[in-house]
């Protein structure tokens, strides 16, 4: 839901009902994440998108039907008909499950501090209940930030929105919209549950040292695949804001020392582009050691065969060594600045949803992967 989250949060400040589509299950090739939504006010305006375009004449009024009728919280499955090209269906191939269900701001102000949070840049998360007792499916929580829970209206007992908001924490936590199982357990909780846990998490750091051409580049693609972009180099004279007007942050300082003061987390992308030994080794000696996404790094096969031997003498362990991509990015035959971020964002992506980087004409099988974001999170 919190793909459309500027335009709820309008809706539940103006105490407006609307009905909310929230994709709860995929298979196959479904053209979008489970979290995202659709959903249409009383005044029958529509936002967002469950399926990019496929299905949503027909989520739109069966939202209007919920909407209007006050029925309880229903799902729906869309999948590929093949008897009939305009029947409603997805045309890739793949299925989705839709849990539609009628929100009254007045009767959840829990719902409201949380857009509160996330139109205002803070991190919360909202889990929803997707599947289990029919009296508790579509209930929420919210958890702020300092992993603090708004007020609930889960219901089902402490015990149940303990494990919920535990949950929501650590997916929080780890920047990931995903979906969890909770309860069916004697001691916590007999019934068991699946929830469906949003997440608005700061935006993933792109961490780029050297300020060369090829960082101009890059800090562009970086900050349009929704990066939090920071160029860094030792040299004032070339780490300047008006040279990397694309970067959310320019810092003069020695590589190493900045990356061990500043905040990582699993999310993080670390692009070494100096292809200078004085400040690669450091810099990458402490890179690998970190708890970081991805860690690559420029140069030619050549300094990438000295760079490796360095680093070897500077007591870096082999299994550090293997998370080092050199030369960094994929084949694209890249040669202008331009080129070569396009390779080196695409590396990341790849890594990042554990894609193979190879043309989808030349593989067979999912055309979308349902794996787990090793760094950048899913939208929701």
């Amino acid at each position: 839901m919190l793909n459309i989250a500027d335009t709820l949060h309008t809706w539940c400040r103006e105490a407006r009902p609307f009905a909310l589509a929230t994709v709860v299950q995929v298979s196959g090739s479904a053209p979008l994440p489970i979290g995202t939504a659709l959903a249409v006010d009383t005044d029958g305006n529509a936002v967002g998108s469950v399926s990019g375009g496929c299905v949503e004449g027909a989520v739109y009024e069966l939202c209007q039907q919920v909407l209007t009728s006050g029925e309880p919280p229903t799902r729906a499955r869309f999948g590929y008909s093949d008897d009939d090209a305009f029947a409603v269906g997805l045309t890739c191939g793949g299925e989705l499950d839709v849990l539609v269900q009628r929100f009254d701001p007045t009767e959840r102000p829990h719902l409201t501090a949380a857009l509160d949070d996330v139109t205002s840049g803070r991190p919360t998360a909202v889990a929803q209940i997707i599947d289990g007792p029919e009296e508790l499916l579509g209930r929420t929580l919210s958890v702020a930030g300092d992993g603090s829970t708004h007020d609930s209206a889960m219901g089902g007992g402490e015990r149940w929105e303990q494990s919920v908001a535990g949950q929501a924490r650590a997916l929080l936590r780890a920047g990931r919209t995903g979906r969890v199982e909770v309860g069916g357990e004697a001691t916590t909780c007999p019934e068991r549950l699946s929830v469906l846990v949003h997440t608005h998490a700061s935006r993933p750091r792109m961490l780029i040292f050297g300020a060369v051409d090829f960082a101009g580049a890059l800090s562009e693609v970086g900050r349009f695949l929704g990066y939090r972009v920071t160029v860094c180099d030792a040299r004032p004279v070339f780490a300047t804001s008006a040279r990397f007007p694309h970067a959310d942050d320019v810092v003069a300082a020695w590589p190493h020392r900045y990356l061990a003061a500043t905040e990582v987390d699993a999310r993080t992308a670390v692009c070494v582009l100096t292809h200078d030994a004085k400040f690669d080794i450091p810099l990458l000696r402490l890179a690998l050691s970190l708890p970081v996404g991805y860690v690559g790094a420029m140069g030619s096969r050549r300094t990438h065969a000295r760079r490796l031997d360095l680093l070897r003498e500077a007591d870096v362990p082999e299994e550090h060594l293997a998370r080092l991509r050199s030369p960094i990015g994929l084949d694209l035959g890249a040669h202008t600045p331009e080129e070569t971020a396009i390779s080196i964002a695409a590396e990341i992506v790849a890594h990042t949803h554990q894609g193979s980087g190879m043309p989808l004409a030349w593989s067979t099988g999912l055309i979308h992967h349902r794996t787990t974001p090793s760094m950048a999170s899913s939208p929701a």
